[in-house]
């Protein structure tokens, strides 16, 4: 059955039905018009599920209940109250957005979304669904959950091109657009992805599209969409120090460009000693000793951190750098810091107890 077919077979009738009923209707984010908030939540749900990114939505509207409070807030406060959600460039591109919107667009978001789709982080699909859900536009979106949903209704097979398969699927879901009811045809399709054509054991006999499926049909739902073949990623190898009194933990804050951009994380050994660094930071080192070594996966390449711990004795607060910050360890779990750090870190914290007891034997011999 052709994409023509199957639209005057009722397609987009039967998503917005069924999202009526069966569809997701009370997320925070879908009780407003405003784009700011519409637009925080499409970037949150970027690679997140919807059940975490409740909580940090309301939080982060509350601590930036505009767009130009975020915008004028310094990026270490923005990237504090993402932390935990992982995917930091999500974060630098929210601010950088957010300042371009304000300088250049007076702080009013494009109702148009192809000019929406050139502002930082922002790209086709996520400028579509702030136009529809915001605007009211009539515009194609294409997330994760619509790519599977479209996928497997018309049996979209891959291609050796990636870009030809994208440029097939937009098409494609252009070409079901309804004139109407725009705004329940967008929903019930992104929430049929997400609760009913899942990645795996699909719900086809409670999917509203199932008959016109062709996937089901040809049984071949497991192996659609085909997955995008990718390349061996290359490997790069760091050194990594966890310098510490057993209650504070000193961390170094990224450059805003490159991997973990702006945020804290612990400072690498490239060519220093450890027992440098610790005089750097007016510290005695004590004792060195070889940490399990973390493995992380970014987009195009592995990366493998050899880590260190050395443990110090604080004797002078050096001014440093301004890059230079002591954490506690209690502070570990709402700071800033990428996910494979925070969770080795995390792992290191002594019990409240021993902290309590640390404090206390710290605070006598300063007044002795």
């Amino acid at each position: 059955m052709s994409a023509a077919d199957v639209a005057g077979s009722g397609f987009a009738e039967r998503v917005v039905a069924w999202q009526r009923v069966n569809g997701r209707h009370e997320l925070p984010w879908q009780q407003t018009r405003d784009p700011y908030h519409v637009w925080l939540s499409e970037i949150m749900l970027q690679q997140t599920q919807v059940r975490s990114v409740i909580p940090y939505y309301q939080r982060f509207r509350a601590r930036f209940p505009t767009l130009e409070a975020l915008a004028a807030a310094p990026l270490a406060s923005v990237l504090e109250a993402w932390s935990g959600l992982g995917y930091y460039a999500r974060a630098r591109n929210l601010h950088r957005c957010a300042q371009t919107i304000v300088s250049r667009h007076g702080g009013e978001f494009p109702g148009d979304p192809q000019i929406t789709a050139r502002l930082p982080g922002i790209g086709r699909s996520t400028a579509a669904a702030i136009g529809v859900f915001a605007f009211g536009c009539r515009a194609a979106i294409l997330d994760g959950n619509v790519r599977r949903v479209l996928a497997r209704c018309f049996a979209v097979d891959g291609s050796a091109s990636p870009a030809v398969d994208r440029r097939r699927l937009w098409a494609l879901a252009e070409s079901l657009l309804p004139t109407t009811e725009i705004e329940a045809y967008s929903q019930g399709l992104m929430d049929l992805g997400a609760t009913l054509c899942v990645h795996r054991q699909p719900a086809c006999d409670r999917c509203p599209l199932a008959s016109l499926c062709a996937a089901r049909q040809q049984g071949r739902q497991a192996a659609l969409p085909v997955p995008v073949t990718r390349k061996p990623l290359p490997e790069r190898r760091e050194r990594v120090i966890v310098l510490t009194d057993g209650r504070q933990v000193l961390l170094e804050r990224r450059p805003a460009s490159g991997i973990w951009g702006g945020l804290l994380s612990l400072p690498e050994l490239a060519g220093g000693s450890v027992e440098a660094l610790a005089q750097r930071n007016g510290c005695r080192l004590l004792v060195t000793s070889e940490l399990p070594s973390i493995r992380h996966r970014f987009t195009h390449f592995r990366l493998a951190l050899a880590v260190v711990r050395a443990d110090v004795e604080i004797i002078a607060r050096s001014a440093g750098e301004h890059r230079w910050q002591w954490l506690p360890l209690e502070r570990v779990g709402e700071a800033a810091l990428p996910a494979p750090i925070k969770r080795l870190l995390l792992s290191l914290r002594p019990p409240p107890a021993a902290i309590a007891r640390s404090a206390m034997a710290a605070a006598d011999r300063a007044d002795h």
